[in-house]
């Protein structure tokens, strides 16, 4: 995946997210500072800035809510992934069980 350096002012125009803004979700940890002065380190920005954007204008959520959402999504997809790893191996053991091959021999 691959880094970007954004400054503000380009987040501000691109996705409409003020400085006052991005300091908040900076010190909230949801966006990491980059070293220079009001740049950000920001992997995926085109998933993560509308996202933000949309949570926080769109739906009017305080910044400290916007981490519980994010924190809720990133459980989800976790959880997503692992059933969808067990539904894999039920079906292959169902497969064996029947006589079947297993798969990757």
């Amino acid at each position: 995946m691959q880094v970007l350096l954004l400054t503000y002012q380009e987040v501000d125009t691109r996705y409409g997210l003020g400085r006052a803004e991005l300091r908040e979700f900076v010190e909230l940890g949801l966006l990491r500072p980059a070293p220079a002065p009001d740049t950000l380190e920001i992997e995926d920005p085109d998933e993560l800035l509308p996202r933000l954007a949309r949570l926080h204008h769109g739906l009017g959520l305080a910044p400290e809510a916007i981490d519980l959402v994010l924190l809720m999504r990133q459980r989800l997809l976790s959880l997503q992934a692992a059933l969808s790893r067990e539904t894999s191996r039920a079906r292959q053991l169902e497969a064996f069980l029947h006589g079947g091959p297993l798969l990757g021999e």
